[in-house]
């Protein structure tokens, strides 16, 4: 076989149109080590010379003895086999290998196939099957998606190493010591049928706290997640207990609250502290009685469902403003699972940025970010009013617009006036009082949502009551500001 004009010519007839359109590329190594076993020394030699303009290592063998001797020297991450070798068979020598735990892809070729053999070939774990005469494109794709299938693979499993090493629990990340204090009382009290309450300021992940209590309760029936803080007041006791028809307008046919699709299962009560208080007695007489009635009628039901409630508040500072029934606050705070903001687990920014920047890549479809260390001390530097949820958006908005984070921060956290996404505007932004920059960071999201506060409400995970209440509170006080300037 000899390489000509960028084409294969054989000086074997039998050879002949086993290749065509051979291509000439620039020398380009990439990481792979391939072998091909073929009894054809033609061949075994184009694709030597072909493969090595491409990948670092090609290595080649006229039969399974010659290739298992090579296999003891070296690994290989893809095998390029003749189905028809002499002595043992490829099929016969694949399924030795699956036995013995070779994970290595293998690519089958042959010129004397049908559909039974193919069919054989698949079943005996071959990654791609070729029929000669091929082309050198086909060739070069099927090793590239082998080759990209065995990339992936091993970046999954040293991603699952780097994880075991901070992951406490799935959705839990982190390797300060609070989080891991916080995953062991999780595990602890999981298997426990208790009422838990949740508490940390909005974007610290308290409904993946929750998801992880149900998870390991080992509850047979579902996660009902419900935001309190959404539905109108004369909604939500509808969407918890479920109605009769013709109990109020608009109900035009009776429907089941979401306390019975949680039974055997967990229901979690969002943004509790937003629960209006003529719905706090009837919360405090279904976690009391475990029976649910349904708006318009008398009949109860018993389910079996275990509570999780979350708040951004201070429960006890509500009771005490009489905006929280005291009752319920004691009936919800059994176990109290305190989620602390970003600003005090610094030390965990690195790995929660890694994290997101190798999950979010993968899911849009773009390069991964790289963080050296003046970056990820930027990152250190800001005080994420926004919590981990700020720093995922941030990191989405990095890959998506193709900034670095301190940029995509910059870019967010800048006054109106300000140049986006210089390195001295993310320093002024780590400087300002947390107030101001959650302001900053509400006002600019309610911009981008087009004023429109329940998008704006949506995109920041708060309630579009709380997001009214601080605009109020933020209006309230620039008019007083104004009206003490003197004339």
């Amino acid at each position: 076989m000899e390489q000509c004009d960028g084409g294969a010519v054989s000086t074997n007839p039998e050879l002949d149109g086993v290749f065509e359109d051979a291509e000439t590329s620039p020398p380009h190594l990439a990481g792979g080590a391939i072998l091909v076993v073929d009894d054809e020394p033609g061949i075994r030699s184009f694709l030597q010379r072909y493969l090595k303009k491409f990948y670092a290592l090609v290595e080649t063998a006229a039969d399974v003895e010659a290739a298992e001797t090579l296999r003891a020297r070296c690994h290989f991450d893809l095998m390029i086999v003749d189905i028809r070798l002499p002595g043992e068979s490829g099929l016969e020598w694949l399924s030795r290998l699956r036995e013995q735990g070779e994970q290595a892809d293998v690519i089958f070729m042959t010129a004397h196939a049908d559909l039974d053999m193919a069919i054989r070939a698949l079943r005996a774990g071959a990654a791609d099957f070729l029929l000669k005469p091929f082309r050198t494109e086909q060739m070069r794709s099927a090793v590239e998606r082998s080759l990209a299938r065995r990339r992936l693979s091993r970046e999954n499993y040293l991603l699952r190493r780097q994880v075991s090493q901070f992951y406490a629990l799935e959705g839990v990340i982190g390797r300060c010591q609070v989080v891991k204090d916080l995953c062991d009382m999780i595990k602890r009290i999981a298997p426990m049928p208790s009422t838990v309450l949740i508490s940390g300021e909005s974007g610290t992940g308290k409904e993946l706290a929750a998801r992880s209590v149900h998870t390991l309760s080992g509850r047979e029936g579902p996660f009902v997640p419900i935001n309190c803080g959404a539905i109108s007041a004369d909604l939500l006791e509808s969407e918890l207990f479920g109605h009769a028809k013709g109990s109020f307008t608009g109900a035009h046919q009776a429907r089941e609250g979401l306390c019975n699709f949680a039974h055997t299962g967990t229901l979690f009560l969002d943004e509790i502290g937003e629960m209006p208080m003529s719905l706090q007695a009837k919360l405090l007489r279904f976690l009391e009685e475990r029976t649910v009635r349904p708006v318009g009628t008398n009949r109860e039901t018993p389910v079996d469902v275990r509570v999780i409630a979350a708040t951004n508040r201070d429960l006890g500072e509500e009771v005490a403003a009489g905006r929280f029934r005291e009752d319920l606050f004691y009936r919800l705070n059994v176990v109290t699972l305190r989620l602390p903001p970003l600003r005090e687990r610094c030390e965990d920014i690195d790995v929660l940025a890694g994290h997101f920047a190798t999950s979010l890549s993968a899911e849009l479809g773009v390069a991964p970010l790289e963080f050296d260390e003046a970056e990820l001390a930027r990152l250190r530097a800001y005080d994420w009013p926004g919590n981990v949820r700020e720093l995922r958006n941030v990191i989405e908005r990095s890959l998506l617009l193709g900034l670095r984070p301190s940029e995509a921060l910059g870019e967010q956290t800048c006054s109106a006036g300000g140049t986006a996404g210089s390195e001295g505007d993310a320093a002024v932004s780590a400087e300002l009082p947390l107030a101001e920059l959650e302001r900053r960071h509400i006002l600019s999201m309610l911009e981008r949502a087009g004023g429109n506060k329940s998008e704006a409400a949506r995109r920041l995970g708060i309630s579009r009551k709380t997001l009214e209440r601080k605009l109020k509170f933020w209006a309230e006080g620039i008019e007083d500001d104004v009206g003490d300037e003197p004339d």
